[in-house]
């Protein structure tokens, strides 16, 4: 049972209070009756939220919080005194962001963008400000030219800066920005360069084709339009033949021969792949928006 999360548990037995709820290491946690189905019945699974109450007790809720452990909202405060902002989540209790965590401090009535985290010396839920302090610049999981979830989380000199698939740090620049936006806006943004430092540049619009192709998928595109359109080669096709001929692993291959069908640049047949269109098409396909 994970403490901030939406846990799938099964109903257990019953109080005068609500429901006791347990999970397969046979922790239980309280599901008050106002939150008790009509329908549910002992031995059934149920969908719940867990936090601490006020008494820092583990209780369960069936309402859906508006953020949860290690994830990104964007939140209106509720309240403000000696301790921090109080925001609301969702859920009864309300999230705390001490002031340690205000890099600006926090009005009521006003919305922020703020990470969820468990608090090391009370174990209980808290909110952070402090974005940049929660988001990865290593390890990068995208590439150039994919399409990802962003949200706005504060406006710069250069542009508009979002967090990236809830995990990295990203830019929009002025220049690329035509319509209105502004922070807490979740939309679809597509990469335009990944920086040496690990941040990312973004566009909210898909861009030519040949400017955001990664280079592995280039490298399959250059041997596809060499052979005049067509090879014997699919994702089925031995790993030692694909290693051999494309220099390359066979998960690479595979990924961009997804990256040139997602974008309708090939067909994947049966005994092969085969190019759509002649070469002066390919070049000046754009990629379609979803």
């Amino acid at each position: 049972m994970e403490i901030g999360k939406t846990n799938t548990l099964k109903a257990n037995r019953t109080t005068d209070n609500g429901c006791y709820l347990i999970d397969a290491e046979g922790n239980e946690v309280l599901l008050p009756n106002v939150y008790v189905p009509d329908t549910l019945n002992l031995g059934e699974d149920i969908s719940v939220f867990v936090y601490r109450d006020n008494e820092e007790r583990p209780v369960a809720t069936t309402l859906k919080p508006k953020v949860e452990l290690d994830k990104f909202a964007y939140l209106k405060v509720m309240d403000v005194n000696n301790a921090g902002a109080f925001m609301d989540m969702g859920v009864v209790k309300q999230l705390l962001v001490p002031y340690s965590e205000q890099p600006v401090k926090m009005e009521a009535g006003e919305w922020y963008v703020v990470f969820c985290l468990l608090d090391d010396k009370t174990d209980r839920l808290i909110g952070s400000a402090e974005v940049e302090d929660f988001l990865f610049t290593e390890d990068l999981d995208v590439e150039e030219g994919d399409e990802v979830n962003i949200l706005m989380y504060k406006r710069s000199e250069l542009g508009m800066n979002v967090i990236v698939n809830g995990l990295y740090q990203g830019l929009i620049f002025s220049s690329d920005i035509h319509k209105p936006v502004q922070v807490g806006d979740e939309r679809k943004a597509y990469i335009k360069n990944i920086r040496p430092d690990g941040k990312i540049d973004l566009t909210l619009e898909p861009q030519g084709y040949r400017n955001v192709i990664d280079k592995v998928t280039q490298g399959v595109l250059d041997i596809l339009e060499k052979e005049g359109g067509y090879f014997a080669y699919h994702d089925k096709s031995d790993p030692d033949d694909i290693r051999r001929v494309f220099k390359m692993s066979k998960k690479a291959f595979k990924k961009a021969l997804g990256n040139l069908y997602k974008n309708k640049i090939v067909l994947l047949e049966k005994e092969g792949t085969r190019l759509i269109g002649n070469k002066k098409d390919v070049k000046s396909k754009q990629v379609p928006s979803n």
